[in-house]
């Protein structure tokens, strides 16, 4: 049976697409056609619908494990297969079980950002598709709210960026885990990419158009053009469906859209203060278990002086 050998689980905003396309690209490495499939955590996801437009979102996962299995079908035999679905991370005690299950002991990467940043991304998100009219700090303010009222876990701009609970209890339950950041993937990427194909295990690679951005976040201005891209919708949903989502038309989304980019509202000093304040300490154990280098977050977080 063809299933994932490996799984980039997460997390939501930290870059999945990029390293999906050049994981992709690898002759020796399988990835389905659809980037995310979060079918271990469907039961969880469809429960949590909402928000606006999370129904929408929702109707694009894969609900049971006859498709779930169809997704690896083209794998030639001397691939390794990969899954990826940051939603994984997320909810360790529900989805350790079904991996172990359908999976047996995968290997598990992580992709982590600066969880300011990480968040505040999360947040452009939904307001690039107009689903979002809080400001960043108010919406922080909200989330709890949201998730008494069952909205998306996409909404959880806190909630996502906590890492060291739920990381730990994956590393406890299987042999092999990967943690790497946003910020070394970006600004090391063939060395990042070295250590993934190694750990994978696989021959090294240089994937082609390595400075292409495959997900570019920020704001846009709101128009018919940007608004086909980003508003959710069920035509959208259908497209995806129905029409897998290559490098080329990424690049061609990015060249159209790119004229309408604006400055992104700037995160206030409060809300940066009361962000370094609730992660602190989830950063200094992640740090201090997993020995990581996290030069380029924020100093705040990283600096046990502040």
């Amino acid at each position: 049976m063809k299933v994932p050998n490996f799984i980039l689980a997460g997390s939501p905003k930290c870059g999945s697409t990029s390293l999906y396309y050049y994981l992709a690209e690898h002759p020796d490495i399988f990835m389905p056609q659809q980037k995310e499939i979060h079918y271990l955590t469907f039961d969880i996801l469809n429960s949590l619908d909402q928000g606006p437009k999370d129904k929408v979102v929702n109707s694009f996962h894969i609900s049971n494990f006859k498709d779930y299995k169809n997704q690896f079908t083209k794998a030639r035999n001397n691939q390794v297969i990969g899954e990826v679905s940051p939603s994984y991370i997320n909810y360790p005690s529900q989805t350790i079980p079904k991996v172990k299950h359908h999976l047996g002991n995968p290997k598990l990467i992580f992709l982590i950002r600066d969880p300011i940043q990480r968040a505040f991304s999360n947040y452009l998100h939904l307001v690039r598709e107009e689903r979002e009219n809080l400001s960043f700090y108010e919406a922080l303010q909200a989330e709890q709210k949201r998730m008494e009222n069952k909205y998306s876990d996409f909404w959880y701009y806190s909630f996502n960026s906590f890492y060291y609970e739920k990381i730990k209890a994956y590393d406890e339950a299987f042999d092999d885990i990967l943690i790497i950041t946003t910020e070394e993937l970006k600004n090391n990427t063939l060395q990042t990419l070295s250590k993934i194909f190694k750990f994978i295990g696989v021959k090294d690679f240089e994937p082609s158009n390595l400075d292409k951005n495959y997900n570019a976040g920020g704001v846009y201005e709101s128009n018919f053009i940007t608004q086909f891209f980003f508003r959710q919708s069920a035509l959208r949903s259908f497209i995806k469906r129905i029409i897998p989502i290559t490098k080329a038309m990424k690049h061609f989304k990015q060249s159209l859209i790119n004229k309408y980019r604006k400055e992104p509202p700037a995160i206030t000093q409060e809300t940066e203060k009361y962000l370094v304040n609730k992660f602190k300490e989830d950063v200094s154990k992640l740090q201090k278990e997993y020995d990581l280098d996290l030069e380029y977050w924020n100093k705040s977080l990283t600096n046990d002086d502040e």
